[in-house]
């Protein structure tokens, strides 16, 4: 089997959204022009190929955006640098196989040398026990509740403290910025089409 978890290409697009909204209920659905929002503005945004199919995608963003979430709001009113995980979905075929643990490693590896926290949310209507301890055994703390919206679940706030960023911070980003090497490049992301991007909605659950 060969994996390869990578920056997500404008082809790939029709896959993810078709994996997204065949995720079920605890993914919210996305249409094309929400998809587009993240393919533009995300700072992480990796799919898993697995023998030339795509197996999954995570998507991330970080501080500073007009993410209109209101998970991603709570963080920005609480926090001055984060990456917020705003979704994860593996395809059903590849379903604990450990892709979950995969992609988390590979976005904390990219949040270590950026930003101190890691955050995301997981739902408590109805509670999951798997995703609370998934997220427990990988570190993240609850720092917070909300109800999304009047109607909502009720949500549990999650981040991880990324300690090696005071290092990195101290090193290299007051100093130049991080090293010229391909393994900690940014996305590279294609230029917007609207000056003033529409604010989108959406949350993630793994």
């Amino acid at each position: 089997m060969a994996l390869a978890i990578r920056d997500v290409r404008e082809h790939d697009l029709d896959a993810v959204l078709a994996l997204n909204n065949a995720a079920g209920r605890s993914i919210l659905a996305l249409d094309a022009a929400q998809l587009r929002y993240f393919y533009e503005h995300a700072e992480y945004f990796r799919v898993a190929e697995i023998d030339g199919h795509l197996a999954g995608f995570l998507i991330a963003l970080r501080e500073g955006g007009d993410y209109a979430s209101p998970n991603y709001r709570w963080f920005a009113d609480h926090y001055p640098q984060f990456v917020y995980i705003d979704r994860i979905v593996i395809a059903n075929a590849y379903r604990r196989h450990g892709l979950g643990r995969i992609f988390y490693c590979d976005v904390h590896s990219y949040a270590e040398v950026r930003v101190p926290l890691l955050t995301c949310e997981v739902f408590l209507e109805p509670r999951d026990d798997v995703v609370v301890l998934f997220h427990g055994t990988y570190g993240f703390q609850e720092v917070g509740q909300q109800r999304m919206g009047e109607h909502g679940p009720q949500v549990s706030l999650l981040a991880r403290d990324l300690p090696s960023y005071a290092y990195v911070r101290d090193t290299w980003l007051e100093h130049g910025g991080l090293p010229d090497v391909p393994w900690l490049a940014e996305r590279e992301r294609p230029a917007r089409h609207d000056a003033a991007p529409r604010r989108l909605a959406g949350e993630r659950r793994p």
